[in-house]
């Protein structure tokens, strides 16, 4: 089956005769990269299988709202994110975690990688997906949308709503915190 377009899928979704075929295949097309995208924020499997319902809940409530003035795929995206970011937020305020609990909290992630399922990476991703911990989500979310989703930084700029420049100086702070980390471990 070849891949079909953004244009063709809001199309069949606007018509009521065709809308849940559209919006399947748009399902299709993004839930794994919306999954990967959630899972590196998130880590545990669970919570971005859960994030990711969420995520496309809103995009179905919302669709029909769409207005072409970004790509089909930052929109969603942008919705992802912000899922994402919410679950952490909402998380931390849960189990009333200060910013020196923090480093507890990131360890307490990184023994969830260690004892996934459906963590199937092999000894270096698991260094790098512990220096990701490291950082603030922030620099996690542009790092993962750069080098694991290979986004360009307008892109990014789309979804995080944060400039061009602020967004490459974040990605090489990231870059430089990740290659000391691996360094020293």
């Amino acid at each position: 089956m070849t891949e079909v377009s953004d244009k063709k899928i809001l199309e069949l979704f606007r018509d009521e005769g065709s809308r849940h075929y559209g919006f399947n295949l748009l399902v299709r097309k993004y839930q794994r990269r919306i999954y990967m995208h959630i899972r590196r924020m998130v880590i545990i499997h669970d919570d971005a299988d859960d994030l990711v319902q969420e995520t496309f809940i809103k995009v179905w409530k919302n669709l029909s709202n769409f207005r072409n003035d970004s790509q089909l795929f930052t929109w969603i995206y942008r919705i992802a994110t912000n899922e994402a970011l919410s679950f952490l937020k909402q998380k931390r305020r849960k189990y009333m975690l200060l910013t020196f609990d923090l480093h507890h909290y990131d360890k307490l992630l990184t023994g969830n990688i260690q004892d996934d399922n459906y963590f199937t990476g092999d000894e270096v991703e698991l260094k790098l997906q512990k220096s990701l911990l490291t950082l603030p989500e922030k620099q996690r979310l542009v790092f993962n949308m750069k080098y694991f989703d290979n986004m360009k930084y307008d892109e990014i700029s789309e979804v995080t709503g944060t400039s061009v420049g602020a967004l490459k100086a974040s990605y090489h702070i990231a870059v430089k915190k990740i290659e000391k980390y691996l360094r020293l471990n």
